[in-house]
């Protein structure tokens, strides 16, 4: 039994009555049904078929086959006592040109998941975009061409008014600053993009749109709870030399300030990231005023911390990450350094802006290899990285901040992106030949800890 570090054992008690817990998924990773029922492709669809690009060339047709399996699904959400569920709608499925006509088949299936759910009595919470944007947007341009403010616009009007009636608790976007520097800067994940040339438009272009988005539900759902969800990972220096430190604000002002600031009122970290003084360009009259937007709730999703150093050759930011691997320390599947402070730190990091109201952790969890001996499936690693991050989430609770949620990420062993099916996130293991369900050893803390 994990431990609080005051010595008594973690209970959902001494979370507090309100504290939310739920799980988390998004619905390229588990959905398949790649081209079922009038769904269009999505960027990733297309990416994902390319060569190269992802590990062991996997794809996800099928993945976990969420899309003709999800009352299986649900049902073992329920099961393991999870009150709320998190999933995300494709914008193709519902729009299979990006714009203009409806896949009233698409809206039909997002219609099935809802009321199954409520009928179970499990509260659905929709990410409105978790980064499968349809295919036909980008070859117009996607995040860099302006107008997708007013494509992605008509996606939230589409989703507010076939849903709102049901879903109360609403994200307009998943992690702003991965899928802009993986799919724009990096090119490592889609639409495949790279550079400035690419990333400083999109940059612009995304914050404009999760804004655009809140106040559109706002004004359709006055009485919804509307948030969105950041990345963020603990940045420390590796020495406490200037150049290190000065690398570690810089590092800093990239990965955890660079979207959530401009969408408080801030405007950009330009002061501690000069190079993003290059947006200016990207701006037009009234930007200014539509760059923020008043929040009901910031998800953050942390994972783990990053040693930075002054780095010469890195253009741009003068700064790069030592890697876990290099540091001796202990290392999950995706090799990111479990290191349960850091959850703590971001919970501290956001909680000291005033603009933000209520803090929830929308994402934690790891990938390890797990293997099924005798049908089941023993995870101690996974159960003791969730015990020990709640711990973390506890102490800053009971300090005050405003954290009043946890979402597992993730419900079953999922399409992870670029490293495709290697890694196993779930509290459920998959048989991706078979799609059988195996609750993990982690499920089963999970499910008797919210009992």
């Amino acid at each position: 039994m994990e431990l609080t570090d005051q010595g008594t054992p973690l209970h959902k008690q001494l979370f507090g009555t309100g504290f939310i817990w739920g799980v988390s998924t998004a619905a390229f990773q588990i959905e398949g049904a790649h081209d079922a029922d009038g769904k269009g492709e999505s960027v990733w669809d297309a990416f994902t078929a390319k060569n190269g690009k992802i590990l062991n060339a996997d794809h996800a047709k099928t993945s976990c086959d969420f899309y003709n399996r999800y009352k299986e699904d649900i049902n073992l959400i329920k099961e393991l006592n999870i009150p709320n569920f998190r999933f995300s709608i494709s914008w193709s499925r519902l729009l299979p040109d990006g714009t203009g006509a409806v896949n009233q088949l698409g809206i039909d299936y997002y219609n099935e998941v809802i009321n199954y759910c409520l009928q179970q009595g499990v509260e659905p919470w929709v990410t409105i975009y978790h980064w499968d944007l349809p295919q036909i947007l980008e070859q117009k341009g996607g995040w860099t061409n302006r107008d997708i403010i007013n494509w992605f616009s008509e996606f939230v009007t589409l989703c507010a008014k076939s849903f709102g009636d049901r879903v109360k608790n609403w994200m307009v976007m998943n992690e702003p600053v991965v899928f802009t520097g993986a799919g724009y800067f990096f090119g490592i994940h889609a639409p495949g993009r790279s550079g400035m040339k690419n990333f400083m438009p999109a940059i612009h272009h995304v914050v404009l749109s999760i804004t655009a988005g809140g106040k559109i539900l706002r004004n359709l759902l006055p009485e919804a709870q509307i948030g969105t969800t950041f990345s963020c990972s603990q940045i420390e220096p590796l020495s406490d030399k200037p150049r290190d430190v000065a690398a570690a604000v810089r590092a800093d002002a990239l990965i955890n300030r660079l979207f959530i600031e401009p969408i408080l009122g801030l405007g950009y970290p330009v002061k501690d990231l000069p190079v993003l003084k290059g947006l200016q360009k990207y701006f037009q009259p009234g930007d200014e005023d539509n760059m923020h937007f008043d929040f009901d709730f910031i998800g953050i999703q942390n994972y783990t911390r990053e040693i930075v150093k002054y780095s010469f050759f890195t253009p741009y930011i003068g700064a790069r990450m030592v890697k876990a691997e290099k540091r001796n320390v202990e290392l999950t599947a995706m090799r990111w350094e479990v290191y349960p402070p850091s959850i703590y730190y971001m919970i501290k990091k956001f909680d000291a802006y005033p603009q933000i109201k209520k803090i929830i952790i929308t994402e934690n969890g790891s990938a390890f290899p797990d293997e099924v001996r005798e049908g089941k499936v023993d995870d101690p690693k996974r159960l003791q990285y969730l015990q020990n991050y709640l711990g973390q989430v506890l102490k800053a609770k009971k300090e005050g901040s405003k954290v009043n949620g946890y979402f597992v990420w993730t419900l079953t062993d999922n399409f992870e992106w670029a490293e495709g099916y290697h890694p196993r996130f779930g509290l459920i293991y998959v048989d991706h030949n078979t799609q059988q369900r195996i609750v993990k050893a982690s499920g089963r803390w999970y499910a008797d800890f919210l009992k």
